[in-house]
């Protein structure tokens, strides 16, 4: 008699089970074959929770890895671009299939290398399983425009065009969900890629790679390259054959990569830094607008691009507000994420605690009110770990660098304002604009938000985190540079139109001469 066979289910068990015993050693992915870096040098990645958890080693690789990798996929970028876009669909949907099965042994790797609360990492592998679907579809859908010719016998229409090599640079805030947004579109438009996911978070995006490549990706559409901003990343920025470069991350290095870029007019496309907040009118419902301050602020430990930074109050209710945000943080509890209870888990590494903590002090030298938290949580079993708690501040001023700067960790800023007006003026006092929240009853001054709010995302009743991939996702000002990932505009990213005019009247037409 056979054995039986083992489910899929209980193969993910069995890995999970197995990846958390024992320290891994990653390799790079060039031209279809996993590889050291050229050096043979690598760096380690500990879970920040405990960092005697070493979950494994990563290349520390250099520019001649990179020019390996960037040389495949501009190898495989000849062929690939002639495989017609549904079939290329067909295998983003593969993707889908292979991370839905393994969704829970994912997201338990990625706690351990990120930090945040499994319930938050089952959701990231979600995202990237959302975006997977979504953007196969759109394998069927490249669509461009038909019109009318301005002349008889003549057709004019517009197709995409694929760019090339695409050098993809992700953070470690969303180690799996960002790159799937930059990843599965510009396969699905027909590209190849390079990618360097963060290197406080290597492996989720490592475990990615390894699902397109078990979904029958051919050799050298995707490489992965692990290392350094330094030593990959701007190698990758400023390789000749790279077409177009897609980075999140923080304004400034967005802004150095915008002026390296600018030498080869490569196509760019920016999601950085954000300074969000939510407004709370006299009219909501307290419990669902304190509900969404807490999750917006505290959620993913604050570490999030469009995390609620500030919390907008009118003077009326911002005693009860304050009181109930208070009571309701201060019971949040810190932990490692893969232990049951824990709801706020570590900042990234003690560096990202120690600035977290910097701004604190800030605040308080800035004469804003000290509410809750304000200290790093290294007591007990927390020592270990990267851990701060939920930070609430008061009597904030709208000019005040903590109201100003990007923190990105769980300090909440809290202003009062006296009208809509007021509040609107505050939101967009900021150079940054991704995302906003208002919390009322009243349709008008909803409407009057959604019209007059400096953002590229506008919740109604809803914190400011939350976005869904089929709706566009990036922000003005110095959140960005007009490029949009997620929803049908990502698309546009990631390719190049091409307008074609045919003729078949017989005759020369001279277009706007001829009338």
């Amino acid at each position: 008699m056979s054995a039986p066979t083992a489910t899929p289910a209980a193969l993910s068990q069995a890995r999970t089970r197995a990846s958390e015993s024992a320290p891994r050693e990653y390799l790079n992915l060039i031209g279809g074959k996993w590889v050291p870096s050229r050096s043979g040098k690598s760096f380690e990645n500990r879970n920040p929770a405990r960092t005697s958890d070493l979950i494994g080693t990563f290349p520390d690789s250099g520019p001649e890895d990179v020019d390996s990798a960037v040389q495949a996929a501009s190898r495989a970028f000849t062929s690939w671009r002639l495989l017609p876009a549904p079939r290329r669909g067909e295998l983003i949907f593969r993707v889908a299939e292979i991370l839905r099965e393994r969704k829970e042994e994912l997201a338990r790797l990625m706690t351990r290398e990120m930090g945040k609360v499994l319930a938050e990492t089952r959701g990231d592998v979600q995202e990237a399983i959302d975006m997977a679907y979504y953007i196969a579809a759109e394998g069927r859908r490249l669509a461009g425009v038909t019109v009318p010719s301005e002349l008889p016998n003549k057709f004019a229409m517009s197709v995409r065009q694929p760019l090339g090599v695409c050098s993809l640079i992700t953070p470690w805030n969303f180690p799996m969900a960002i790159p799937s947004w930059k990843i599965f579109p510009a396969l699905v438009c027909g590209n190849t890629v390079v990618i360097k996911p963060a290197s406080d978070t290597p492996g989720s995006a490592h475990h990615l790679v390894e699902a397109l490549v078990e979904a029958g990706v051919p050799d050298g559409v995707v490489n992965i390259v692990h290392g350094g901003g330094s030593t990959v990343g701007i190698p990758l920025v400023t390789h000749p054959d790279v077409k177009m470069i897609s980075f999140t991350g923080s304004s400034d290095v967005g802004k150095t990569i915008a002026e390296r870029s600018a030498k080869t007019l490569k196509r760019v496309s920016l999601e950085l830094g954000g300074k969000n907040a939510q407004i709370v009118m006299e009219d909501a419902d307290l419990d669902l607008a304190v509900e969404g301050a807490l999750w917006g602020a505290f959620g993913t430990t604050g570490q999030r691009c469009t995390a609620t930074s500030r919390l907008i109050v009118m003077k009326e209710i911002h005693d009860e507000v304050l009181r109930r945000l208070r009571e309701r943080a201060s019971k949040l509890r810190l932990g490692d994420g893969l232990e049951p209870g824990s709801e706020v888990g570590p900042l990234i590494n003690r560096a990202q605690r120690d600035r977290v903590h910097s701004y604190v002090e800030i605040g308080k030298a800035e004469g804003a009110t000290l509410v809750l938290g304000g200290a790093p949580a290294d007591q007990g079993a927390l020592g270990e770990g990267a851990f701060y708690p939920p930070t609430i501040f008061d009597g904030v001023k709208p000019t005040m660098r903590i109201a100003q700067e990007e923190i990105f960790g769980p300090v909440l800023s809290v202003i009062t304002v006296s009208s809509l007006e007021e509040a609107i003026q505050v939101l967009n006092g900021t150079p940054f604009g991704l995302s906003s929240s208002i919390y009322t009853r009243d349709v008008n001054r909803a409407m009057r938000a959604v019209r007059d709010i400096e953002a590229g995302i506008t919740y109604v009743n809803g914190p400011t985190i939350g976005a869904e991939v089929q709706l566009p996702f990036g922000g003005v000002k110095e959140t960005g540079n007009g490029h949009r990932e997620g929803g049908p505009t990502v698309i546009d990213a990631f390719t190049e139109w091409k307008s074609v005019y045919i003729d078949y009247s017989g005759r020369l037409q001279k277009a706007q001469i001829d009338r």
